[in-house]
């Protein structure tokens, strides 16, 4: 069964590979492997992207800012506010807290991608915009009630500069087999480490263990003991690193030898 689901999942990136050809797109490193040299690179939002790179600036809460080479800007988890009146290209939302999401997106916004559908039904979204593909793997959250709510969260994947990124949101199960070999491997990963209110920290790094992400990104912490705690049980199998910045630069060839866990602190744009 496990064998069918991941050939099934297989074959359903297919159409990302063969799109990722025609558009010139780098192909991502989903479902292979990938290594680098230990070099990350630091840099403003309002910098351009050198080519064949992904910045990532971490805005506030669940939300960061992905931005390409030729001048995409993304926006997870947005709320409709940036700190600046900056309009990107794509958002992503998830709605199991208000913190995650708006009612209101901004009608500049060309394309909204919601990780989910009213009727409950599995949100899906394939968006190709030639140097980036957007696409999500929907999860179930809890409700405030204690039940389960189908297909409530989606893990967003954006595969761009040859990068397999992926945006965790409001996690509150470990994927399931079929949702791991559909996601792939993230060579970067945002992650949400409250260890309450969303996936507790054991089931956390277990799942970031089978991602084989090079690069982990903290976010929906509470305080500097959430970090810490999530933190002091990352550093048997990753490296810790927290630069002091915002914002940072990713490409293939600086992703780090050892997986590593990079502390972006929260900032609103300016």
């Amino acid at each position: 069964m496990r064998l069918a689901s991941a050939v099934a999942a297989t074959l359903a990136l297919m159409p990302a590979l063969v799109g990722a050809q025609e558009s010139g797109r780098t192909p991502s490193h989903c479902v292979a492997l990938a290594g680098g040299m230990p070099l990350l690179q630091k840099a403003s939002w309002r910098d351009p992207v050198p080519d064949e790179t992904v910045r990532l600036s971490f805005v506030n809460h669940a939300t960061y800012l992905i931005q390409t080479a030729r001048g995409l800007n993304l926006a997870t988890d947005y709320t409709g506010r940036l700190g600046v009146d900056l309009i990107p290209d794509v958002v992503t939302m998830n709605n199991a807290h208000s913190t995650h999401f708006t009612a209101n997106p901004d009608p500049r916004i060309p394309h909204v991608l919601p990780g989910w559908e009213e009727d409950g039904s599995p949100a899906d979204r394939y968006l190709d915009l030639g140097e980036i593909l957007i696409r999500n793997v929907p999860t179930t959250t809890r409700d405030f009630r204690g039940g389960e709510r189908d297909f409530g969260n989606s893990i967003f994947i954006f595969e761009a500069a040859g990068l397999c990124i992926g945006h965790l949101g409001h996690l509150h199960h470990e994927p399931t087999p079929e949702q791991y070999a559909m996601i792939g491997r993230l060579d970067v990963v945002m992650v949400p480490v409250d260890g309450g209110l969303t996936l507790d920290h054991p089931t956390l790094i277990r799942a970031l263990q089978r991602f084989r992400s090079s690069i982990v990104l903290p976010m929906h912490w509470f305080g500097e003991g959430t970090l810490q705690r999530f933190l002091d049980g990352m550093s048997g199998s990753f490296r810790t690193s927290r630069p002091g910045t915002s914002e940072l630069e990713v490409s293939m060839r600086s992703l780090p030898a050892e997986p590593t866990v990079i502390v972006l602190e929260p900032r609103w744009l300016r």
